[in-house]
């Protein structure tokens, strides 16, 4: 399994940031900098946007070098509003890679209408193991393509946390070459040459969250569908379905358990790419994104979170396990197949005023660990 780490500078200028904190006496410039973004010292009501520098490593792509940058802030400026959150990073490797990530989620005053949605444009390798819940931990191929991948959900809120409304989809795979890692052939999947797929559907929300970059307290739950069909323009025919409901129950203050249960499953001729994807940095880490892939996946996870400790005010740290397979069918999914990951980590509270945190990961599985910098909670 390929693994990927990343430094960056960003931890080193928290660090710095603290010790200069300790400081009697500081430039004025540096220190109105590091009171802005590392301790919040803007009302709560206000907006607070932060980019910093990212490097990484990893053996497909070599050295990373990128910008992460996070917005967040209360329509209208009422904290009685939902935090929406903007998340954007861009990339380029020493390997010619590069890509940039979009994800928001956008409440509008009175929380009336919810934009949910994520970008990914980018030209990335993926690892190819095969399709099924007993492929081997030997990669077949490194599959290099470009890549785009846009999907929104448009909701209208109907009645208190309830909420109905359109979702889409547009994927594209451009310049794809499936590059063997074995001496034996294999059978190339739907989608190994160029293609693209729309999707429209309709999907059901419910969500009482007040922060989604760390909730607390509530629920979450999404259900629907997406039809890809000829008629709109799409290359593969197929349905995909999903289900993910979330619940967060405060222990104490600080501590917070959270619980996530998650179903998909395509119907149809779908493509490699758009099957069900079993891993990646929020729901079974410590599994590569594809590991296992198959036209069904149901997996379930637990989190148990520090935020903070009681002896101090920034670091806190959470340990989380999951479990989840994947199928050729709903009817064929099998506890037998059931793949297992679990880990812990730390974290920073890096906007005070907001109860945002940093995330840092380490997760465990059959493959080895896995390791995830993030800003906001994996769900």
């Amino acid at each position: 399994m390929h693994k990927r780490l990343s430094f960056t500078i960003f931890l080193l200028t928290i660090l710095l940031s603290i010790n200069n904190a300790t400081a009697q006496e500081q430039v004025g410039l540096v220190r109105k900098v590091v009171n802005s973004v590392f301790f919040d010292t803007t009302s709560t009501e206000r907006p607070k946007f932060i980019a910093y520098p990212t490097v990484a490593y990893a053996p497909e792509t070599k050295w990373e070098f990128g910008i992460s940058a996070l917005y967040v802030y209360y329509a209208n400026r009422d904290t009685s509003n939902r935090l929406s959150e903007i998340n954007a990073f861009t990339f380029i490797t020493l390997e010619k890679q590069y890509g940039l990530w979009l994800d928001h989620a956008l409440y509008s005053d009175a929380s009336k209408w919810f934009f949910l949605g994520k970008a990914r444009i980018q030209r990335f390798p993926l690892i190819y193991y095969g399709i099924g819940p007993n492929v081997s931990g030997e990669e077949l191929a490194v599959v290099n393509a470009n890549s785009i991948a846009i999907r929104e959900r448009v909701l209208r809120q109907v009645i208190g946390s309830f909420y109905i409304g359109l979702e889409s989809d547009f994927q594209r795979l451009s310049q794809v070459s499936f590059e063997s890692l074995e001496q034996d052939n294999f059978d190339l999947p739907n989608g190994a040459r160029d293609n693209t797929n729309i999707g429209f559907g309709i999907g059901l929300v419910y969500d009482d969250r007040h922060n989604v970059l760390n909730v607390r307290k509530g629920f979450f739950g999404e259900t629907g569908f997406l039809r890809y069909d000829n008629a709109w323009g799409s290359d593969f025919e197929f349905t995909s379905y999903f289900l993910d409901a979330r619940y967060y129950v405060p222990i104490t203050d600080n501590q917070v358990f959270a619980s996530q249960l998650f179903y998909t499953a395509v119907d149809g001729n779908a493509p490699f790419n758009q099957l069900a994807l079993m891993g990646g940095e929020n729901l079974m880490r410590g599994y590569y994104t594809g590991r296992y892939r198959d036209n069904a996946y149901a997996a379930g996870q637990v989190e148990y979170r520090f935020l903070p400790f009681s002896f101090t005010e920034r670091w806190g740290a959470a340990a989380f396990l999951s479990a989840g397979t994947v199928a050729s069918s709903t009817n064929a999914l099998d506890i037998r197949n059931l793949k297992v990951a679990g880990g812990a980590g730390v974290r920073f509270l890096l906007f005070k005023n907001k109860d945002i945190f940093t995330r840092f990961d380490v997760a465990f599985s059959e493959d080895g660990p896995g390791f995830y910098f993030f800003i906001g909670e994996s769900f």
